[in-house]
């Protein structure tokens, strides 16, 4: 099959979403089929990519570290005649997500949309978040959704929760899958050594991006207490983002700084060495629709602690490969990182050994191999364009369109009145 993927975050961007698509890439690459990627273009440039198509990009998207594709170029037309593609693959439902959708409906190809992300989580990277603007995203994500061919989710939760929001296209649960074989072979005695952790302390873990979003002060504040009460306990902390120096601050403000290893962005065998230096992985995020990083720990053997939400309940078994916290309180987490760190030797190995069995489901092979029957059941399938969605979805666009041309005035207004350096500043005078 000829597979094109849209989507707004790529490589050399590290979020889960950009380590999906590429994983999947890779799998399909390695199974004969062809892939063409559509990606915004990053600060920073991969040197010889094959089969990638580069859109330029805002950088830095208000603060954050995203790119905002801008309009396209006929450069894209004519990758795409060349190419010939049997389906189109969306991994967001706007910027790109729309691109995706005309490019499907004018070719009359089948739209597969992957609802990666709870984007209502999200809205405070945009100016003038509000709670209007989380239905907004909820809305918009939904009718995407209906556009679709078929609905990718990754977790039977976010499944449900798209089914309850109104989504009626049919949809397929099919979550990223893990190459094993990247992180079976870490080595944690190098990671220790390297961030200068003691071969016998007991190293919480976590790896992700260090963004609001994420509940990493949740998160700290439980590892401080249990560091505490622990003298043998590091905290290492794989990862860059927004919020790093306001972690750091706070170990530092409790006189723990030492115990904290802040390792920046980690890529390859030195990311596959640090999982492997944890000996237990710990996760407070609820907004994810998959915990990746979840069974990419397990895959390395090492057991989780995580907040009972969506992405975390289908991976983590409470007391059988780590333990899921039901109610999120600082007390049960601490409680369930404390339960780890005073197991036996044998207790542990056994939690150990099914945390890898867990991983072993999630497996990249098991899950390519869903995602390209299920794309198997579209290909040969005419597509015509349904008049009334897609009018309805270009005029949601258009508004879109409308909103932002507002915010974007109101924002600009706001810095030139607020800036003493900017050239209108006579005006206020």
């Amino acid at each position: 099959m000829n597979i094109v993927m849209l989507t707004n975050t790529y490589l050399p961007h590290v979020g889960g979403v950009a380590r999906s698509v590429k994983a999947f890439c890779d799998e399909y690459r390695k199974r004969g089929h062809h892939v063409l990627v559509v990606a915004p273009e990053f600060s920073e440039k991969i040197a010889n990519e094959k089969d990638v198509v580069r859109i330029p990009a805002i950088q830095n998207f208000n603060g954050s570290d995203f790119s905002v594709a801008l309009p396209l170029s006929g450069e894209l037309t004519e990758r795409l005649d060349f190419f010939e593609p049997d389906l189109v693959h969306s991994h967001h439902p706007f910027l790109l997500g729309m691109t995706a959708l005309r490019i499907a409906r004018s070719r009359e190809l089948p739209l597969i949309f992957t609802h990666h992300t709870l984007y209502e989580r999200y809205t405070h990277y945009v100016p003038a978040d509000s709670e209007a603007l989380r239905r907004f995203v909820i809305e918009l994500a939904t009718r995407y959704g209906n556009l679709a061919s078929m609905v990718f989710a990754p977790s039977e939760s976010v499944a449900n929760l798209l089914r309850e929001r109104g989504v009626k296209s049919p949809i397929q649960v099919v979550p990223t899958g893990v190459k094993l074989e990247d992180y079976q072979h870490g080595n944690g005695r190098v990671a220790r050594e390297q961030y200068g952790i003691p071969e016998k302390a007991f190293v919480i873990g976590h790896l992700g991006r260090l963004a609001e979003e994420k509940n990493l002060g949740f998160l700290s504040e439980a590892v401080l207490e249990v560091m505490k009460r622990n003298d043998n306990i590091h905290f290492l902390v794989v990862g860059t983002g927004p919020i790093q120096d306001q972690i750091r601050n706070l170990f530092d403000e409790h006189g723990l700084g030492h115990r904290l290893h802040l390792t920046g962005t980690l890529q390859g065998q030195p990311q596959s060495d640090a999982y492997s230096a944890m000996d237990v992985f710990g996760f407070a995020s609820t907004s994810e629709t998959q915990g990746m990083v979840l069974t990419e720990a397990m895959a390395a053997g090492v057991p989780v602690v995580a907040l009972d939400a969506s992405g975390c309940r289908e991976v983590v078994e409470d007391r059988i490969n780590g333990r899921l916290i039901l109610q999120h309180s600082t007390r049960e987490l601490i409680g369930g990182l404390q339960w780890v760190h005073d197991l036996t030797k044998a207790e542990y190995q056994q939690l150990c050994q099914a945390a890898r069995d867990t991983a072993e489901r999630f497996s990249m092979e098991n899950c390519a191999s869903a995602a390209l029957n299920h794309y198997q059941t579209l290909v040969h399938q005419h597509w015509p364009l349904d008049d009334s969605l897609y009018a309805q979805w270009m005029r949601l666009r258009n508004m879109i369109g409308a909103q932002w041309e507002i915010i974007e005035g109101v924002t600009g207004a706001a810095s030139a009145a607020l800036d003493p350096d900017h050239s209108g500043k006579s005006h206020l005078q």
